[in-house]
C-alpha cells in the first residue's frame, strides 16, 4: 500500500518537473498564428532519472502527452541539445481521439510529437485502414510520410496470411487534416495477384463520410436493356451539398443518372434524375425527375415542395427506377399550431396506367385547394372548430358528355361542437353537432349539373360508451367497451359531382363516425345508428391483445354505397378486425367485412415479426370487382418482404407479390449479401412479371462490390481468424 503511493507521487512529480523541462516546439499552424502558445508536453513514467547536462532518461510505462495526442512507451531518452526525443518500443501513438493509432517499435521526434521518423511503423486508421511501413515520417503533426507501404482493411493472420484487397505503394502520405491518402505508385492486388496499377490514387481515410471521388460500381444485366455498368462519381460541394453523376452504359442505352442533395439553414431539397438514349425508343431522349424539398419560411409557416416527371409511361419500369404509376408534383405552404392549421397548395397529376392513358384528358391533371381550421374551447361546456375551405380542378378534355372533360370549384364553410360527459355508472357520452355550407360551380356545360349550386348539410350525433375493466389473477389488464352510436344528417340543395369521395373504405377507425366518405362531395345522409363492442388485453409479459366488431344500421336504404364498400342497404357487413402485438417484435393485424349472405368483400390480414436475425412482413388483401370504384376486377394479392442475416458475414433477403386471382407472380426478389471487416458483395435479382401495352415483363441482375474501411464504410467482422 504505501510502496503504491510512493510510486504515484514519484510519477506525478516527474510529470510536474518534466512539463517545465521539455519545452514544447509549436506547430507550423500555431507558429503562423500570431500570439498563440501551444500546449505544454507532459511525460509521466515509473522511473525518471537525469543522465547528463540537458538529459533526462524515462524507463517503465512511459506516457507522453501533448494538445491531444498521446504516446506510451518502454523507455524515453530527452536530450535538450537537440530538442527530441529517443523513443524504444514498443510504441502506441494516439490522435484525434483514437481515429489515428501509430504503433511502432522505435521512434526518434520532437517533444511535442510533431516531427520526426518512426520505424517499422504501422498506422491503424479508426480500427479499420491498417498501413505498415519500414519507417514513417510526421510532419507538422499533420502529415504521415512513408515508403513501401502496404495497405488494407483486411483482417490478416495465420488462418489466413494473404488478406482479399491490399494496396501496396512506393509513397503514401496521410493527410490528418483533410482525411485524406495519397499513393504514388500504387497497385491493387486481390488476394495477392495485382489487378491494376495507378501512378496516383487517393482515396479518404476511414473517418471520412463525404469526399469527392468514385463510389463503389454496380454490374448489371437486364432482359430490357442488356448488360451494364453503372460507375458512380461523387461531387462534394461544400459541407452542405452533394451531387452524384453515375453514367450507366449497356448494349442497348447510354443512360447519365444524377442525384443533387443540399441542406440550408431552414430547409432541404433533393433531386433524383436520368436521362437516356436508348434502343428501346430509337430517336427519343428518355428521362425522368423526381425530388422535393421542404423549408421554412418564417412565422411558423413551412413550403413544401415536390416533383415527378418522365419522359414516356414505361421509362420508369423499364430502368427500374419507380413502381409509381401515377405522378404527382405539388407545392404548399403551410401552418400548424395549437389552435390553428392553413393550407394552401397547387398540385398536378399525370397518370402512367395503361387503362387510363387512353382517356388521360378524363381524368383531373390540376387541383388548387386552400384550407383554414380554427379550435375554440368553452362554448356551451364544449368544444370544437370551424372552417373555411375551397379547391378548383381542371381536366384537358372539353367533352361535355357525362362529365368527361367537366372542370370545377368548391367554396365550403364548416363548424362543428362537441361536449362529452361522464354519466352515472361509468358511461361516457359524447354529443355532437356539425352544419356544412357548399357552393360549386361546374364548367364545360356539364348537362348533369347546373354552372353554380349550393347545399347546406346539418348533422348531429350522440355517442355512449361504457368502458369496464379488470385485473386477472396473472397481472393482465382487460378492458371492454361497448358503444352505441346515433347520427341524422340531411342535405338540402342541388346535386353535385363526387370528385373526391368515389372510394370509400369502412374500418374501426369509422365504425362510430358521422360521415364514412373520405372527401366533401359526397356525404353520409339519413338516420343511421352503429353498434360495437372493442375488447383490449394488456399483458405484463408485454402483448396487447385486442380485439372489435361492430356493424351499422340504417332507417332508410339511401342507395348511398355501392355493394362492396360494406355499407350499402338498411343494414351494413358486419366488421370485425383484431390485433396481436409484442412491443416492435411482432404485430399481426386482421380486418374483414361479412355480409348477411355469408360472403366476405373485403379482408386484409398484415404481419410483420423480426428478431436480431430474422424479419418478415406480409399482407394478404381481397377486394370484390366494384364498377363504382373504378375495379373491374376483384384484387386478390398476397405480398411478401423478408431478411435473414445467415451469420455475421452472409445476410439473404426475398420478396413478392402473387396475385392469387390469376394465379401466378406480378414481381419477385432475390437478394444476397456478403460483409466482412474488408469487402461486401450484394447480388440482387428481380423480375416482373406483368405486361401491358406500356410495361413488359423484366428480368434484372445486379452484382456490386464496395471496399470496406474505406471513407466511413464499415464491415461486418465474422469470426475469420481465430482469437
Amino acid at each position: 500500500m504505501m510502496k503504491s503511493r510512493k510510486m504515484r507521487l514519484r510519477s506525478t512529480l516527474a510529470a510536474l518537473a518534466l512539463s517545465v523541462a521539455l519545452p514544447s516546439t509549436p506547430p507550423p499552424a500555431l507558429a503562423q498564428s500570431g500570439p498563440a502558445q501551444s500546449a505544454a508536453t507532459t511525460l509521466v513514467a515509473d522511473s525518471v532519472r537525469t543522465t547528463g547536462p540537458g538529459q533526462i532518461e524515462a524507463t517503465g510505462n512511459v506516457v507522453v502527452l501533448h494538445d491531444g495526442v498521446r504516446l506510451s512507451a518502454t523507455r524515453l531518452s530527452y536530450d535538450r541539445t537537440n530538442d527530441t526525443l529517443e523513443i524504444e518500443g514498443p510504441i502506441t501513438l494516439t490522435q484525434n481521439s483514437g481515429a489515428v493509432i501509430v504503433l511502432a517499435d522505435a521512434a526518434e521526434l520532437s517533444t511535442d510529437l510533431s516531427e520526426g521518423i518512426m520505424q517499422s511503423a504501422r498506422v491503424v486508421l479508426d480500427q479499420q485502414m491498417q498501413i505498415a511501413a519500414a519507417e514513417l515520417n510526421r510532419v507538422g503533426g499533420r502529415y504521415t510520410q512513408a515508403a513501401k507501404v502496404v495497405a488494407s482493411s483486411c483482417e490478416v493472420c495465420l488462418a489466413r496470411p494473404t488478406p482479399l484487397w491490399e494496396i501496396r505503394a512506393q509513397e503514401m502520405v496521410h493527410d490528418a487534416e483533410e482525411r485524406q491518402l495519397y499513393f504514388s505508385n500504387a497497385q491493387f492486388r486481390v488476394m495477392g495477384m495485382p489487378v491494376f496499377w495507378l501512378p496516383r490514387l487517393r482515396m479518404p481515410d476511414p473517418t471520412l463520410d463525404r469526399a469527392t471521388g468514385f463510389l463503389a460500381p454496380r454490374l448489371s444485366t437486364s432482359t430490357r436493356l442488356g448488360k451494364g455498368l453503372r460507375v458512380p462519381y461523387f461531387f462534394r460541394l461544400g459541407d452542405h451539398a452533394d451531387l452524384t453523376v453515375t453514367p450507366f452504359v449497356t448494349s442497348n442505352t447510354n443512360t447519365v443518372e444524377l442525384r443533387y442533395r443540399q441542406a440550408f439553414t431552414k430547409g432541404r431539397i433533393a433531386f433524383d434524375g436520368a436521362v437516356s438514349d436508348d434502343d428501346l425508343l430509337p430517336g427519343r431522349a428518355r428521362w425522368y425527375l423526381f425530388g422535393g424539398g421542404q423549408f421554412e419560411v418564417g412565422r411558423d409557416f413551412r413550403l413544401d415542395f415536390g416533383i415527378e416527371q418522365v419522359s414516356d409511361e414505361s421509362y420508369l419500369t423499364d430502368y427500374d427506377y419507380s413502381d409509381t404509376d401515377r405522378l404527382e408534383s405539388h407545392v404548399a405552404l403551410s401552418r400548424t399550431r395549437r389552435d390553428e392549421f392553413i393550407l394552401a397548395g397547387l398540385t398536378q397529376y399525370e397518370t402512367l396506367r395503361a387503362d387510363e392513358i387512353d382517356s388521360s384528358g378524363e381524368l383531373p391533371f390540376g387541383q388548387a385547394e386552400f384550407l383554414y381550421e380554427r379550435r375554440y374551447d368553452g362554448t356551451m361546456g364544449g368544444g370544437g372548430f370551424w372552417q373555411v375551405s375551397g379547391d378548383t380542378y381542371w381536366r384537358e378534355s372539353e367533352d361535355p358528355v357525362g362529365g368527361a372533360g367537366r372542370d370545377g370549384a368548391r367554396l365550403s364553410f364548416a363548424g362543428e361542437w362537441r361536449r362529452d360527459w361522464v354519466l352515472a355508472g361509468g358511461i361516457e357520452a359524447e354529443l355532437r353537432g356539425r352544419v356544412d355550407a357548399d357552393s360549386y360551380w361546374v364548367w364545360q356545360d356539364d348537362s348533369a349539373f347546373t354552372t353554380n349550386s349550393a347545399h347546406i348539410t346539418p348533422t348531429a350525433g350522440v355517442t355512449l360508451r361504457y368502458p369496464m375493466s379488470r385485473t386477472t389473477d396473472s397481472g393482465a389488464l382487460e378492458v371492454l367497451e361497448p358503444v352505441a352510436h346515433l347520427a341524422w344528417t340531411d342535405r338540402v340543395g342541388a346535386d353535385v359531382p363526387n370528385e373526391d369521395s368515389t372510394l370509400v373504405e369502412f374500418d374501426e377507425t369509422n365504425l362510430f363516425s358521422l360521415d364514412r366518405f373520405p372527401g366533401q362531395d359526397a356525404i353520409e345522409t339519413g338516420s343511421r345508428a352503429a353498434l360495437g363492442l372493442t375488447w383490449t388485453r394488456f399483458n405484463p409479459t408485454g402483448w396487447t391483445y385486442s380485439l372489435a366488431a361492430g356493424r351499422v344500421w340504417y332507417n332508410q336504404d339511401l342507395d348511398q354505397f355501392s355493394t362492396v364498400s360494406g355499407l350499402s342497404g338498411d343494414a351494413s357487413d358486419w366488421l370485425v378486425a383484431g390485433q396481436v402485438q409484442l412491443a416492435d417484435r411482432f404485430a399481426l393485424q386482421a380486418r374483414t367485412l361479412f355480409s348477411t349472405e355469408d360472403s366476405i368483400n373485403k379482408s386484409e390480414v398484415l404481419a410483420m415479426f423480426q428478431n436480431d436475425r430474422f424479419a418478415f412482413a406480409t399482407g394478404h388483401i381481397w377486394v370484390d370487382a366494384d364498377p363504382a370504384e373504378g375495379r373491374d376486377a376483384p384484387v386478390h394479392e398476397w405480398s411478401w418482404d423478408s431478411t435473414l442475416q445467415i451469420n455475421d458475414n452472409w445476410r439473404a433477403s426475398a420478396d413478392w407479390r402473387y396475385d392469387l386471382d390469376l394465379d401466378n407472380l406480378t414481381k419477385a426478389g432475390l437478394g444476397l449479401e456478403y460483409s466482412n471487416e474488408c469487402v461486401s458483395v450484394d447480388l440482387s435479382l428481380s423480375r416482373r412479371f406483368t405486361s401491358s401495352t406500356s410495361v413488359k415483363p423484366t428480368t434484372n441482375i445486379g452484382l456490386g462490390i464496395s471496399l470496406n474501411g474505406v471513407g466511413g464504410r464499415r464491415g461486418s467482422r465474422g469470426a475469420t481468424c481465430a482469437r
